[in-house]
């Protein structure tokens, strides 16, 4: 009771879990010297954000300035509310396939609604705390999907990349590639040379001048020709007629239940990807600066500020793992360096929302190609196509079901394919021996520890011993009986070791509840020795208890004790 007692009084308390970090940093010592270095680390994201923010949203099939609205009030309250220190929130290039489907079948406001049931989705599993078990996710999973978004923002680009006009594009890969090629007469050799330069300056900057903006530099080196020369080419202006110079009044759709029935599944799909990508991006931001984010803390902040995001005229907001990092190299201190970056956006668009209209449309494809290039992780691809054939099965089922079905399917997939591997794998990690007599000399097994050993040739005949290592439940539990099934001679005392056993589930206990009835109808004395707290009770529950089996705490002594027809007390 008393350590029941501890660890109640260790675990986290509500507002320990759920205070932000903005309010945490705030109590501490936080000076001038820590703004002035949020302020340029702000800067420096915000130069990212900007470009990338319209091509995201452009590339979903939105008008730039959604991606914009969504950098502004999305990117502000994730910082504001959030559990991490680093975290920049905005429109990611993960959700381009998802809100381009979503669009597609349902239009903007279908978007809007199923992201506000998202939104309400992310808070309740925050405050849950239910955040913890996104890690759980296989990492063939996330590396699956991950490069099947690539390839489908990839694809999405190509017919800005060759300036294509394409009436409807389809969202859908193999229609969008029909389309493409059936229009490839049409390419218009400005625009290829426009995607080209900028692809250029984007991989050329990044590998001699890393510090300077690189995607913004392109952007507007494209731009400034487009306007010189009066290149015949989509731009933002031409295609969107330009972007507004301020976020609109917040307002709602229409809706009825038909219509949240039709979006909830997609809703689901934003939920599942906005936590995912946010909670990674988190640990990314963790893992360089050596802090901890609170999980939940973090999803609550994502709901809020999807929903707000889409109120204001925006699109899903997620956590960006490259923004967050760009942010801690540039020196970010707490979340007010996010927050600012949201404020800087937001300048843009009131003071130079007219120079956007001269974007070209193939330097924003550019954009895109090259985040879907480094965005696919290729080498961990590699590595998990070479690493076992249930880690591949789980990689490939995940990265084609993401380019030919949808995001959901495929992570259900994946998720479900990576954990009957894992059952696969504990169940043939489970092991059972056994023989006679107990040595009282200790023999270190494969983990260091002392365990006693059993030698066959010291058999008395009226003892047998036998050991489980592992988890033994459902998965293993045929395996394990099989053995059990095959003892010849009933002994007098039968003796079942669980001391390497972590737990037992239902399953394999009723298993052994057939077998022990079977022993004590030839005669045996069963007992069960080192059977952990957890594991007895499972075993109690499941009827195999006294006295039709005896319990002891280790080996030795059940043979004491069975010898001597004493016993212990239950």
């Amino acid at each position: 009771m008393a350590s029941a007692a501890a660890l109640r009084a260790t675990r986290p308390t509500f507002t320990e879990l759920f205070t932000p970090k903005l309010v945490t940093l705030l109590r501490e010592d936080y000076g001038w010297a820590d703004l002035r270095a949020d302020a340029l680390a702000g800067l420096t994201v915000a130069i990212v954000a900007l470009p990338l923010s319209m091509a995201i949203a452009i590339g979903s099939g939105l008008s730039p300035d959604k991606g914009l609205y969504t950098a502004v009030v999305g990117g502000f309250l994730v910082s504001a509310l959030g559990g991490s220190r680093f975290q920049i929130g905005g429109p990611a290039g993960a959700f381009i396939v998802l809100i381009a489907s979503i669009v597609e079948r349902h239009g903007y406001d279908g978007l809007v609604l199923a992201t506000l049931l998202a939104g309400l989705m992310m808070i309740c599993i925050g405050l849950m705390r239910l955040g913890t078990y996104i890690k759980y996710i296989p990492f063939p999973v996330t590396v699956g999907f991950t490069a099947g978004i690539a390839v489908i923002i990839f694809a999405s680009q190509v017919k800005e990349l060759l300036g294509l006009d394409i009436a409807k594009d389809p969202a859908a890969l193999l229609p969008k590639l029909g389309a493409i090629g059936a229009n490839l007469n049409a390419i218009k050799p400005q625009a290829v040379l426009l995607a080209l330069l900028a692809i250029a300056l984007i991989v050329g900057l990044r590998r001699v001048r890393p510090k300077w903006p690189g995607l913004l530099i392109a952007v507007t080196a494209t731009a400034f020709l487009t306007w010189l020369f009066g290149l015949d080419v989509a731009t933002i202006g031409s295609r969107f007629g330009g972007i507004p110079n301020a976020p609109p009044m917040p307002s709602l759709p229409a809706f009825d239940i038909a219509k949240l029935k039709a979006v909830f599944p997609d809703a689901v799909a934003i939920t599942l990807l906005g936590a995912i990508e946010s909670l990674l991006s988190a640990v990314v931001a963790d893992g360089m600066t050596g802090r901890k984010h609170r999980s939940n803390c973090e999803l609550v902040a994502q709901g809020v500020a999807n929903m707000a995001a889409v109120s204001f005229g925006g699109m899903c907001v997620t956590g960006t793992i490259a923004r967050t990092a760009t942010n801690v190299r540039a020196g970010a201190r707490s979340p007010v360096s996010g927050m600012l970056h949201a404020v800087y956006v937001l300048l843009f668009m009131l003071m130079a929302a007219p120079l956007a209209s001269f974007i070209p449309l193939a330097a924003l494809g550019a954009v895109l190609a090259v985040v879907a290039w480094n965005m696919a992780e290729k080498e961990e691809f590699v590595r998990l196509m070479r690493a076992s054939w249930g880690d591949a099965l789980v990689l490939l089922a995940t990265f084609l079901l993401t380019i030919f079905d949808d995001l959901t399917t495929a992570i259900g997939v994946g998720v479900t394919l990576g954990a009957f591997l894992v059952l696969h794998r504990l169940a043939e990690a489970v092991e059972i021996e056994g023989g006679g007599q107990l040595i009282s000399e200790d023999q270190a097994d494969t983990t260091g520890t002392e365990r006693t050993a059993y030698d066959p040739h010291r058999l008395e005949g009226d003892v047998m011993v036998y050991r489980i290592s592992g988890a033994f439940f459902f998965g293993a539990s045929a395996a394990v009986s099989s053995v059990l099934d095959r003892i010849g001679e009933h002994p007098r005392i039968f003796v079942l070791d669980f001391t390497d056993v972590p737990l037992v589930d239902s399953t394999a206990a009723k298993g052994l509840e057939g077998f022990v009835h079977k022993l004590t109808r030839s005669g045996t004395q069963v007992w069960f020795a080192g059977v952990r707290r957890s594991v007895r009770r499972t075993l109690l529950t499941a009827g195999v208890k006294p006295p039709l089996v005896r319990y002891a705490a280790a080996p030795e002594d059940a043979v004491a004790l069975a010898r001597a027809d004493r016993r212990p007390d239950v």
